[in-house]
C-alpha cells in the first residue's frame, strides 16, 4: 500500500488508475497474470464464474490497452478460437513506472505554477 499525504492507494487502486480499468478488467487481468496460461473466453468465464459476454467485454478492453495479448488458432475441421494470455509482467509493470512519472511529472509543474 502506498501512502500519499492522507490518502492510502492499494495495489488495486494503482493498477486499476493506471490503466483506466473497472473492476471486472482488473479481475480479469489479475486472473490472467496468476494463472499464466494461454486461456478462451470460455475458459476464463468457467474458471471466474462470470458471464461469457461480461468477459468478452473485460477482454476487448485488456487487449486495447495492450495487457492481453490475443493469438488465433486454426481449428482442424476449419474454424478459429481465440486465445488470450497476459502480456510480459515486465512490461506491464513498465508501463505503469512511465504512467506514474508521468503524473509525477505533472504534480511537479503544478506545484512550481503556484
Amino acid at each position: 500500500m502506498i501512502t500519499f499525504s492522507c490518502k492510502k492507494i492499494t495495489e488495486e487502486e494503482l493498477i486499476r488508475c493506471s490503466f483506466n480499468l473497472n473492476k471486472t478488467e482488473y479481475n480479469v487481468l489479475i486472473f490472467l497474470l496468476r494463472n499464466d496460461k494461454i486461456r478462451t473466453i470460455l475458459q476464463i468465464s468457467k474458471a471466474m464464474e462470470l458471464e461469457r459476454t461480461t468477459i468478452q467485454k473485460a477482454i476487448k478492453n485488456l487487449v486495447e490497452r495492450k495487457l492481453v495479448k490475443r493469438t488465433q488458432k486454426n481449428l482442424s475441421r476449419g474454424g478459429y478460437i481465440f486465445l488470450y494470455k497476459p502480456n510480459n509482467k515486465e512490461e506491464i509493470k513498465s508501463k505503469m513506472k512511465e504512467i506514474t512519472y508521468k503524473w509525477y511529472k505533472h504534480v511537479e509543474e503544478t506545484i512550481d505554477k503556484l
